[in-house]
């Protein structure tokens, strides 16, 4: 249906007369952070009421937040990425900060509330105490070591500051208690190029008189020594530790107590576990008050001295995995004697917690899995396996567990032992990234779309975005791209995707080949590792973070990457194009899915490869290195040569036609025309697609910016395979791999979720248009049965949201924008925007067929 307008009124919020203080402060886009490496910390804040035209920032090292650094008045619109230019930063030492603006008619804010973070090492340089292990190097999946420490705290204590880097997984605990709420700790990276160490305010679990300090080491990807299932194994070597704990007293002397050979070991209850196959731990062998001070731990060994796992010590900027939500049965069942099986009615990523009694010995048995089988029982030929968990009770009174080093994707629990059993939960753990999309709208469907979608990316927002959560785990780089627009509607990802970028230049080979996966813990063959549509994440991801955010640091240090890889790709250019790779990976076709059918794959890497270089090109302009454009525009040249015949590129599948279409490769005079054949072959299969893992974005982008939303609803809606509508039909409560659902592939996926970023972008028509959002495009289609939509996005300035409803032939607009960001505004069927400024702004139209 076309639109055209019949009237648009606009009403702007007035600016108050006061100048509201800047809020949300933040260093390193981290609030009160302890854990700050970085020289020269970087400073952001958000504004209330009006844009500024100058800051002021003070900092100190007490609350009162002065006394250190005056920026003094600075004339500038940035409110993000502040450097800090005061005197050297110290280790261990807390600053505090605070800022105020002006506005344009020179009125000055009040002060803001002082924030604070604590600075830390920058390098193992800035640390006491080496690395420790048990003296038994066997490398192996259990027992796993632990360790302790006690330390005799004589005096008034000011603050403590923990500095702890285990290999693969830690777990502290000081006086009996953990220290903090985060799981599978620390970031997981390739270990020979940075281990990231967590700090910890440590203060109050600190008493006057002796302390103790211990330490549960866990395999991780350090050690896969596998043992059940594994998608791989290897090792970088023994679990290994080091901590470092600062100490300053209240008389202003200080202390520190760090890991060498006073440390004592043994082996603990953690029995067996491995990244992929599970866990077991047996509550015997742990023995009763190990983790505080007094313990008698003369039998246990001396802890060995051993080299540095190879990686430069990094703090962890990364957000913490932290448990986020549970999940209680909504049905048991006993398929069979001694067997019961719960279900907890959500695919998930995590572990089961369990609490039991029972005699000393008893064990109880857990099999997780995606789905059952035709007896009732749970099967994991969808997600990989054997994988397990089991604890065996110490006996004596209530006893509760969950695992510590292993998680899995999953909705089933089947159990044997459960007699022992008081209760059964999931705990569903994923990266704690703060939330910033809202998106509802009135057609239930597309919402439990959303949800569907939602629960698969937080299953595998890990510390790698992972493409499922129970077989695989890997980073599969592709995703970020693919997905990455959509991810970062939902998500605030500021200080996650520098720790991406630098997986992938530290996965880079010498040769310039990014691989698949990065960390690269297995070298795969192939167009597993080598395909260029993976590696397009090297150029677009530090784009992204640039666009987005504007994070100009996390551009450079990804420019890096691209330098050398587009060297390797050019070297692997045959007649101008790019023709390997995974291509459109599980694209639907007359085959079973895998490898691309319908589209050739020097469509899409070559497609991709273009749109790299561009993305090339305008980084070098942003960084102010100029590069030469004529390799972008001769690989264009070539790819209309070899694939442009009879209005259509290549085998016009859906992913030819869309995919120059949605990246702007395709000339201007034959974009309708393609368009038009898009929509006539999806209308063709049924409003279904036939794109695969690269092309489906790529198709909903092109049908969207042609205007063809109704064609995205009608197939979001469509109930029959291949759909995300036939997927709930089927029972699915997380985005499967397959279209189908197929129940012999993974039923928590995170590719092909790219529909995401069309609710945000197409239905509610929130438009990054320039780095930074300075300006944005609020470009509503209203499409289908809709009758409303309501979506929320909170900016890195502030938050963006928008509103509309439909009644009949009138259509009425509700934009809010944030200080320091306009938009245009485009309403159904206008022929031009109308340009709004921060507040909220309010339109209406007659909506006329």
């Amino acid at each position: 249906m076309k639109y055209s307008i019949a009237l648009a009124a606009l009403a702007c919020a007035a600016a108050g007369a006061a100048v509201l203080p800047p809020y949300d402060l933040e260093c390193e886009a981290r609030r009160n952070p302890v854990g700050i490496d970085a020289p020269q910390p970087r400073l952001s804040w958000k504004l209330k009421s009006e844009p500024q035209t100058a800051y002021q920032i003070q900092a100190g090292t007490s609350p009162a937040a002065t006394g250190l650094w005056d920026s003094g008045r600075t004339r500038s619109q940035d409110t993000s990425w502040i450097p800090w230019s005061g005197p050297k930063l110290e280790s261990f030492r807390r600053y505090w900060w605070r800022v105020r603006v002006w506005n344009q008619a020179d009125e000055v804010s009040p002060w803001s509330d002082a924030a604070e973070w604590t600075q830390v090492p920058a390098d193992a340089s800035g640390w006491k105490g080496g690395w420790i292990a048990h003296p038994d190097h066997t490398l192996r999946s259990g027992p796993l070591p632990i360790f302790r420490k006690e330390l005799l705290v004589e005096k008034p204590l000011r603050r403590a500051i923990a500095l702890i880097a285990g290999v693969g997984f830690h777990e502290l605990r000081i006086n009996g208690q953990k220290v903090g709420d985060h799981v599978l700790a620390p970031a997981w990276s390739n270990f020979r190029s940075t281990v990231y160490y967590e700090s910890f305010d440590v203060t109050e679990l600190l008493a006057n008189g002796p302390n103790a300090i211990a330490v549960m080491l866990g395999n991780g990807f350090y050690n896969v020594a596998g043992g059940r299932y594994a998608k791989f194994t290897g090792s970088f070597g023994q679990p290994r530790l080091r901590v470092h704990l600062h100490l300053e007293y209240a008389d202003g002397s200080a202390a520190d107590v760090a890991t060498d050979a006073t440390w004592r070991v043994t082996d603990g209850p953690i029995t067996f576990s491995c990244i992929y196959g599970g866990e077991d731990y047996d509550a015997r062998r742990e023995p009763a008050g190990w983790d505080r001070p007094g313990f008698d731990d003369s039998g246990w060994r001396r802890a060995a001295g051993l080299e540095a796992p190879g990686g430069e010590l990094r703090a962890q900027a990364s957000p913490p995995i932290r448990v986020q939500q549970t999940f209680h049965p909504v049905k048991v069942n006993q398929p069979k004697p001694g067997v019961v099986v719960y279900d907890l009615g959500q695919n998930f990523a995590g572990w089961p917690r369990i609490t039991a009694s029972g005699a000393a010995g008893t064990e109880i048995h857990m099999t997780p899995g995606e789905l059952l089988d035709s007896d009732g029982l749970v099967s994991q030929r969808s997600s990989g396996g054997p994988v397990s968990y089991s604890y065996t009770l110490r006996g004596g009174g209530e006893e509760t567990w969950s695992p510590r080093f292993s998680y899995y994707g999953f909705r089933y629990v089947q159990v044997e032992g459960a007699a022992a059993l008081r209760s059964l939960e999931g705990q569903f753990v994923h990266l704690d990234a703060r939330r910033t999309g809202e998106f509802s709208c009135s057609n239930d469907r597309l919402n439990k779309i959303h949800a569907l979608i939602d629960a698969a990316v937080r299953s595998n927002l890990q510390h790698s975005l992972t493409d499922c959560p129970h077989r695989e785990k890997l980073g599969w780089l592709e995703q970020f791209h693919l997905m990455g627009p959509a991810l970062l509607y939902d998500w605030d990802l500021r200080s996650c995707l520098p720790k991406i970028v630098r997986d992938m230049r530290e996965a880079q080979t010498i040769d310039g080949l990014v691989p698949d996966i990065a960390p690269e813990y297995v070298v795969f063959g192939g167009g597993f590792r080598d395909s260029p549509e993976w590696g397009s994440t090297a150029f677009q991801l530090p784009w992204l973070a640039w666009q987005i955010y504007g994070d100009r640091k996390t551009l450079a240090e990804g420019y890096r990457t691209m330098k050398p890889y587009r060297d390797y790709l050019d070297s692997k250019l045959q007649d101008g194009l790019l023709t390997y790779g995974l291509g459109d990976w599980y694209d639907i076709g007359p085959g079973a899915p895998g490898y691309s059918q319908l589209t050739p794959q020097g469509v899409t890497a070559s497609a991709l490869y273009w749109s790299d270089l561009k993305v090339m090109q305008n980084s070098a302009r942003a960084l102010d290195d100029p590069t030469d454009t004529a390799d972008a525009d001769r690989l264009a040249n070539a790819f209309h040569t070899a694939y442009w015949k009879d209005g259509r590129y290549a085998t016009g599948s859906q992913t030819s036609l869309a995919m120059p279409l949605a990246l702007g490769l395709a000339p201007a005079a034959a974009r309708q025309g393609l368009a038009d054949k898009l929509v006539a072959d999806i209308r063709a299969h049924g409003n279904h697609t036939t794109a695969g893992d690269i092309g489906y974005r790529y198709v909903l982008r092109a049908l969207m910016e042609a205007g063809r939303s109704d064609v995205v609803y009608d197939m979001a809606v469509e109930d029959t395979a291949p759909s995300y509508a036939g997927q709930i039909a089927r029972g699915a409560t997380s985005l499967t791999e397959a279209w189908d659902a197929n129940p012999a592939s993974s039923q928590n996926h995170l590719m092909l979720g790219h529909i995401e970023e069309w609710f945000y972008a197409g239905l509610a028509g929130i438009l990054p248009q320039d780095p930074g959002l300075h300006h944005i495009e609020i470009r509503p289609q209203p499409v289908g049965d809709l009758t409303w939509v309501k979506a929320r996005w909170e900016t890195f300035r502030g938050p963006v949201a928008v509103e509309w409803k439909r009644d009949g032939k009138n259509f009425h607009l509700q934009v809010t924008l944030p200080p320091g960001m306009s938009a245009a505004v485009v309403l159904p069927g206008a022929a031009a925007p109308s340009q709004i400024t921060a507040g909220d702004s309010a339109f209406h139209s007659v909506l006329l067929p």
